[in-house]
This record gives structure tokens, sequence and C-alpha cells, in this order.
């Protein structure tokens, strides 16, 4: 399946912000006074290490909102595998604007590309079993459209992108109301027909609780291997089951040979290590 870029209007104001505070109130003074106004450059971006590339349209459009006479030739569009040394693009233009933009492009392009690369890697940690990875919303303020793409750009698939989404019932929800009962009624009583609800439980005997409600999706936390496979038995297909807390790539194989059909992992937005990516003259 090819994978739609997200929306100029969705990405275009987060690029501009980056600028804007990199620029601060004068400008790039190391470059304008280093660089003559008429130097034209060709740089490249490279692959210093392994991974997945994300985020390609975020570089790019760094560098046209500084100057739009750059040209870009594109190599390895997101999703592309990477080997070190591989070349995503190439930018040729104005040196001002390339060595202005520099920061912030490798900035997106590394973050996102680290996202990906992770995402990628354990869903191939997964492969044999029919899991699939899913982020959640521990995102960075104001990146969750960005970050959300880098995971599926990985061959993830996205939790949900607000609290308006769908509605998850989590511990505090179920003390503040009472009980799971009474959180999974007010709950139904006040969304819509369209709207699913999900239920976070960390023992069996919640998850037995959750079966006699019949609710859409249930999150087991923190479970292990085996205290998952048993959960997986007793739902039996009548809902969704997500696993999560604290999984990494060692440790998803076993979750996802529980059986379940989700693997929630947090730390792929918001702790997921930058890709190595440079820009060097071509």
């Amino acid at each position: 399946m090819t994978l739609s870029p997200l929306p100029t209007l969705l990405v275009e104001p987060l690029v501009r912000n980056a600028l804007a505070e990199d620029l601060g109130r004068a400008g790039d003074i190391t470059t304008d006074a280093i660089v003559p106004a008429d130097l034209r450059a060709c740089l490249a971006l490279n692959a210093r290490q392994a991974g997945v590339v994300a985020g390609l349209d975020c570089a790019i459009l760094a560098f046209r909102l500084i100057d739009p006479r750059v040209e870009v030739r594109v190599r390895r569009p997101d999703g592309s595998p990477l080997a070190p040394g591989d070349i995503l693009a190439e930018v040729e233009g104005p040196a001002r604007g390339l060595l202005t933009a520099e920061r912030v492009a490798l900035n997106f392009l590394g973050h996102l590309s680290g996202i990906a690369s992770a995402t990628a890697a354990i869903t191939a940690a997964i492969r044999p079993h029919k899991a699939r990875v899913t982020c959640t919303r521990k995102t960075m303020p104001g990146l969750r459209s960005l970050q959300k793409y880098a995971v599926r750009v990985g061959g993830g698939a996205n939790h949900r992108f607000g609290l308006d989404d769908a509605v998850l019932i989590k511990d505090n929800h179920v003390a503040v109301a009472g009980g799971i009962r009474p959180a999974v009624e007010r709950a139904r009583a006040a969304v819509g027909h369209l709207v699913k609800i999900e239920l976070e439980v960390d023992s069996l005997a919640q998850l037995d609780e959750a079966l006699a409600l019949e609710v859409d999706a249930v999150l087991l936390d923190n479970m292990d291997p085996a205290t998952l496979r048993e959960a997986v038995r007793r739902v039996d297909g009548r809902m969704i089951t997500e696993a999560s807390g604290r999984i990494t790539a060692e440790t998803a194989p076993a979750v996802a040979a529980s059986g379940v059909d989700l693997i929630s992992i947090g730390w792929l937005t918001h702790s997921a290590a930058v890709l190595d990516i440079g820009l060097d003259a071509v």
C-alpha cells in the first residue's frame, strides 16, 4: 500500500514555527556574514546508519521556505530502507538558504526517521504473528500528526489521535467512577453509536468484568506472556485485544505470540532514538 504524505496545510505551520524559532530576531548571522549572497551549492542528505526514511517532505519544505529557489532531487522517498552512505536527496540552490535551513531540516528528518526505523524494527520482529504495532498519545507537544505519520511509514498503525477519537477507560477513570461497570455504563450512555469503547485492565478478574460488559476493545496492561495468552483465550475473538507496558523489540515477539491483536508502544513517539542523517557537500 502506498502511504499518502501529510497535507502541506498540516506540515507547513510546524516547519515555519521551527524555522522562526531558529532564526530568532536577526536571522542566521553566521551564514550571512560568511557566505556570499550569490554563491550556489549542491548538498546531499546522507544516511549515516541503517533505518527507514520519514519526514523528507518536512526537510524539503524547510529549505524551500527559506529560499524558494532551492531545487530538490529525491533519491529515497519516505518509507525507503536505508543503508549507511545512501543518499536520500540532493538539494541545490543559494548556499545561504541551504545552510540556514540545514538544522531544522535535519531535526525533522532525523527524528521522524528514528520513529519509523524503530517501528519497522518491531514490526519485523513480530512478523510471524498477526499482531500490529501501534503508537499512543504519548507524543511531543505540537508534533503528534508528524510522529503518528512516521509510525505509519515504519509499518505501524495509529491509536487515538486525541481524546475525542474514542473512549479509553483507564485505571484512574475506574477509580473515580467507583468501578468498571459504572465507568463503562456512563461512557456508553454518553457517546454516540459510532464511538468505540476500550477498557484498560491489569488482571484476569478485571478482564472477566469487561467480557460481561461487552466493550469493543480491551487494553491488557503490563501482563506477562502467559497471562496474555490466557486473556486472549478468554476473549475468544469477542473484542479487540491490545497489549501494552514497556514493550521493546526484544520482548515484542513473546507478546505477539500470545495472540493479541495490537501491541501499543508509547516510547516510539516520545523516546525513539534519532536516525543519524547528515547534509554534506556533493
